[in-house]
């Protein structure tokens, strides 16, 4: 076990991100538990730095981690949050699959997560089952977002939007990324909300067609396709057409897509 900033203590190890490896660690003399990303020196990205930057910046932001401290050794970069607990993806791998209302109450919970930071200017662009993680105690049920390393802000400034241009390629995780992110096209809003599409699908079925698929063409003619799918509830369809009409700089109307989870809950 080792001890950084002379009182976190790196325990063993609960995860891994876009870029680093998260441990579960305490704070020796609070006694508070914790979890700490390291990133390594050599990696040579700086990643972490710019990640404690973002939650820095989203502060006291509903169902965001707080940084405790960010530092480095000579051989690795540290953040330290708050500890969570288990993350929608071993939700969902433990159920097997999710009733379409426990589908929908998660996904409540992810749309206003989404707004949230998007109403600070920002996208996650990482949106995926393993980045949303229940508290702990009296946060047991309410869902909270982490790793925002590939996060970025949509605005230049307060009122111009960025550029509609080309990427190099795909961001996120292949299983979840938009098509407009297959397609290597600048992502927004939107395109966390589609990632989130996604998710319901999974979260419903306990799978997806293209999951353990590694081809762009063969995942993006899937994604593409899954609106055919009969099989799929018509709740679903209605978001992921929704998501997937919106043009680059659009703002979703988040309301009118809680409204639309909100009733199907309250039906079933």
């Amino acid at each position: 076990m080792e001890l950084i900033n002379n009182k976190y203590l790196i325990n063993e190890q609960i995860g891994a991100g876009s870029f680093g490896i998260i441990y579960k660690g305490k704070n020796v003399r609070t006694l508070e538990n914790v979890a700490i990303k390291v990133e390594p020196m050599k990696n040579n990205t700086k990643l972490l730095k710019n990640e404690s930057t973002v939650y820095q910046y989203l502060t006291n932001t509903y169902g965001v981690p707080n940084v405790k401290w960010f530092g480095k050794d000579k051989h690795n970069y540290y953040m330290v949050i708050n500890l969570l607990g288990e993350s929608l993806q071993s939700i969902i791998e433990r159920r097997g699959s999710l009733s379409l209302k426990s589908t929908l109450q998660y996904g409540l919970q992810i749309l206003y997560l989404l707004k949230n930071i998007h109403d600070k200017g920002l996208i996650h662009r990482d949106v995926k089952p393993d980045n949303f993680l229940l508290g702990l105690n009296d946060k047991k049920n309410q869902l909270h977002i982490i790793d925002f390393g590939f996060c970025k802000s949509y605005i230049i400034d307060e009122t111009t939007h960025i550029p509609l241009k080309k990427t190099h390629n795909i961001i996120g995780s292949l299983t979840y990324a938009s098509i407009n992110s297959h397609n290597c096209i600048e992502l927004s809003r939107r395109d966390d909300l589609e990632s989130l599409g996604y998710i319901l699908i999974y979260s419903y079925f306990g799978d997806l067609p293209w999951k353990l698929e590694s081809n762009n063409a063969l995942i993006k003619k899937s994604k593409n396709d899954i609106l055919n799918d009969t099989n799929i509830p018509e709740i679903l369809h209605e978001f992921l057409k929704n998501v997937r009409s919106l043009e680059f700089e659009e703002k979703p109307n988040y309301s009118i897509l809680m409204d639309m989870f909100k009733r199907e809950i309250n039906v079933k």
